[in-house]
């Protein structure tokens, strides 16, 4: 939250930097902090000064022409660049560029991913501003959850917000979307309840993942093939899948060796990095498997990847047969 004060401040005395890079998983504040910067270094109406640019095919080139061109009729210009990939394989000539950027110029890059040895990143850090926006911990969530219900004049129990964060997530838009959702089914009553949490909130991809390990702990195979089935239905695509399956894998075989060696659920959420509302579960979905099974399911679970990008075997067929082998 540090770094994102330095914007709010840059905000405030008007101190803007050249250039900022926006950064990390946390989308939903990426999203409030890039408009922030928008609203403050531009008019909403003048789209003459004010560019916006999506997307990896992005030109550099012309990115740095617009950067050289003085504004019109205004102090200065201002351009927006979402998901450019520049700072996975960075522009050599944008890279020299960022140390000639015009007084009247102000660069603002928002992006999921970034490569910190990235040279366009380590200009950008040099000169500018680069903020990350990590997932924000559950004491956090629940303090921006508590503010949202009390503006709107409901309350929660403590059991009753676990419950809603377990069907979220700890992503901020899906928590915010649900929310929306959560109110307008109880706006007429001042307390939420387990049950609304149940009839409105929809379990997202995470939890779908968690229940077919679950059916492959106790070998539910049928169960575990019927929710493959529904997550190919919802068009994730069998590699995602199979990449979330050998996380949740690989998070059980850390909390597990964690709470063998007598973690407490706090710093063992802290050292996996999940939330703490999610490890109780957790813990008890590892306690079905031994160390070693955890093991060889991650093991093969790398190497079914590395089969299908090889091409020995299709995806969806080596994700069923994934399922099949640990549920049977």
């Amino acid at each position: 939250m540090v770094f994102m004060k330095t914007i709010i401040e840059d905000i405030k005395t008007r101190q803007f930097k050249h250039v900022y890079l926006l950064y990390g998983e946390e989308t939903y504040l990426l999203h409030q902090y890039r408009d922030k910067l928008r609203d403050a270094l531009s008019d909403g109406d003048d789209t003459m000064n004010t560019a916006f640019f999506w997307g990896k095919a992005i030109d550099p080139k012309q990115l740095i022409d617009l950067a050289e061109t003085m504004p019109f009729f205004a102090d200065h210009r201002c351009i927006f660049i979402d998901g450019s990939g520049f700072f996975k394989k960075a522009p050599e000539e944008l890279v020299s560029y960022m140390e000639e950027i015009p007084e009247s110029t102000y660069f603002v890059f928002a992006e999921t991913e970034v490569d910190k040895r990235n040279k366009l990143f380590k200009q950008v850090k040099k000169i500018g501003r680069a903020v990350e926006f990590q997932r924000q911990k559950e004491n956090v969530l629940m303090q921006w959850i508590l503010g949202r219900l009390k503006k709107e004049g409901k309350k929660i129990t403590r059991p009753v917000m676990e419950l809603f964060l377990s069907k979220t997530g700890d992503d901020m838009e899906v928590i915010d979307r649900e929310l929306e959702k959560l109110l307008c089914y109880c706006m007429d009553q001042d307390v939420i309840g387990a049950e609304d949490v149940e009839a409105v909130c929809v379990n997202p991809v995470s939890n779908r993942i968690f229940e077919m390990v679950d059916a492959i702990a106790g070998k539910q195979q049928r169960r575990a093939l019927e929710l493959y089935d529904d997550l190919l239905m919802l068009k994730e695509a069998p590699m995602r899948i199979l990449f979330l399956v050998t996380r949740q894998f690989q998070i059980l075989m850390q909390l597990k060796e964690l709470a063998d060696r007598g973690f407490d659920y706090r710093d063992m959420a802290e050292k996996a990095g999940v939330p703490e509302f999610a490890v109780r579960k957790y813990v008890g979905q590892a306690r079905r498997f031994s160390a070693g099974q955890l093991r060889a399911a991650v093991q093969d679970g790398v190497q079914t990847e590395e089969e299908i990008k090889t091409g020995q075997i299709t995806d969806r067929l080596a994700v069923e047969l994934y399922i099949i082998r640990y549920s049977s």
